[in-house]
């Protein structure tokens, strides 16, 4: 381990932090305290935590200290984002309707990383309901911007180095999109690898946790612990097959970033990929709509009682983008949006294997994270791969012209999460050099 990195511990790796702590050359304690002392200088900028039990952390990271190794993540800390229940924490939703609420019990994604040993540090922002009423964080990189919505508070939480780990929740672009915007590792599993209880639900159909780390081996480490898996460390892949996936939106890409994608192409045939390109078949240009019928038609009803007993505290944009769309979309239509997308996922299924791919080359998002606060940009290039149920995942590349994180988004088939991270580990090592 190099001595300035352990002279900063909270710049470190979830698994670099790991491997120092069972080496003995890091503690539990060194490590979080390191983290807190990086929130008490730039948590007044950034806003990345709804709440934080700095008294609970320090004895948690006390009591690892004192005894036997407890799992794979002893002693790191982690964030989780205010969409998930935590029974130590207040789990506010975004929303005031619920200053103050104490669930009384951990969601699963939460369960299952304290049971592995780590430090439930504290919650970070989310917009309100997870969806696209932005919450006070900004972008660790430039807080004039967007770190993007609406799992923004783990996304800036770990760009910033104030945590190794956060996790957030997807149901259009969520994770993908502010962890390109903030530059960090982001990944979404396949629908259902993770557990979903404990999850304020918006929409059964889509709903995901995704991770937020600052490494590929990092996402590695923190799923095995949420799936109560056997780890395995990502194995590079050896000439994977990729294909460029422009997608029915790519005239929405700004030009940085339709030449971060051609760059990043260029790079992965230069290290012995096979890169091909993929045009999608012309019915998938109906999921933007079907995914927005979906998500109305559901949200409505899964908030049905907010909207009823509390609407005067639900905000214009969860009315105009959520429940305005709910409450005129028909039956029928909801039937035919899920039907479309059914028929989409086994067409995706069908392309992948018939054309060997190991991964989808596409945009993470539009361009770098926009100037102001009162919009967390755009999803298009993530709400596609979360209706189809793919596994995903960004990597920092490049920066933009106003300096700021672009990313490179990689899609995998279907339950072949542990492939695509193979994969990402390789294009990881190839992006950085």
């Amino acid at each position: 381990m190099d001595a300035p990195l352990l002279a900063a511990p909270e710049r470190l790796g979830a698994a670099a932090a790991r491997r120092a702590i069972a080496a003995g050359s890091l503690t539990a304690t060194a490590l979080l305290e390191a983290c807190l002392e990086r929130i008490a200088a730039r948590n007044g900028t950034v806003a990345a935590w709804a709440s934080i039990d700095i008294k609970a952390a320090r004895a948690q990271a006390r009591a690892l200290d004192a005894g036997p190794e407890q799992g794979l993540l002893h002693g790191l800390p982690f964030g989780v984002k205010d969409i998930i229940d935590t029974a130590d924490q207040p789990a506010g939703y975004g929303s005031p309707i619920y200053t103050g609420h104490r669930p009384g019990r951990d969601g699963a994604t939460v369960a299952s990383p304290l049971a592995a040993g780590a430090i439930l540090l504290g919650k970070t922002v989310t917009t309100e309901f997870a969806n696209r009423h932005p919450g006070p964080t900004r972008n660790p990189h430039d807080v004039g911007r967007t770190p993007g919505g609406s799992s923004s508070g783990s996304a800036a939480a770990v760009g910033d180095f104030q945590v190794p780990l956060a996790l957030g929740t997807q149901t259009g672009g969520s994770v993908l999109r502010p962890a390109a915007y903030c530059g960090v590792v982001g990944f979404k599993p396949s629908f259902q690898h993770f557990g979903n209880s404990g999850v304020r639900t918006n929409t059964e159909a889509y709903d995901t946790v995704g991770l937020m780390a600052r490494a590929v081996e990092d996402i590695a480490l923190l799923r095995a612990a949420v799936m109560e898996i056997p780890h395995r460390a990502p194995v590079p892949a050896t000439a994977p097959r990729i294909a460029i996936t422009r997608t029915a939106h790519w005239g929405d890409a700004s030009a940085a970033t339709q030449a971060a994608i051609a760059e990043a192409a260029r790079a992965f045939a230069a290290a012995g990929a096979i890169v091909t390109d993929l045009d999608l078949p012309p019915e998938f240009a109906g999921l933007r709509a079907a995914h927005r019928v979906v998500c109305g038609f559901e949200s409505v009803r899964n908030y049905a009682d907010e909207l009823n007993r509390s609407g005067h505290l639900v905000s214009q944009d969860f009315r105009d983008e959520r429940a305005s769309v709910g409450e005129v979309a028909t039956l029928a239509q909801f039937r035919a949006a899920i039907r479309l997308g059914n028929a989409c996922r086994a067409r995706m299924d069908a392309i992948m294997v018939e054309q060997g791919f190991d991964a989808l080359l596409t945009p993470s998002a539009t361009d770098e994270a926009p100037l102001g606060l009162a919009h967390t940009g755009q999803p298009v290039f993530n709400y596609l791969w979360t209706n189809l149920a793919m596994p995903c995942i960004t990597l920092p590349f490049v920066k933009g012209p106003n300096g700021m994180p672009i990313g490179v988004q990689l899609v995998a088939r279907r339950h072949e999460d542990a492939s695509l991270l193979d994969v990402a580990a390789w294009a990881e090592r190839v992006l950085a050099g």
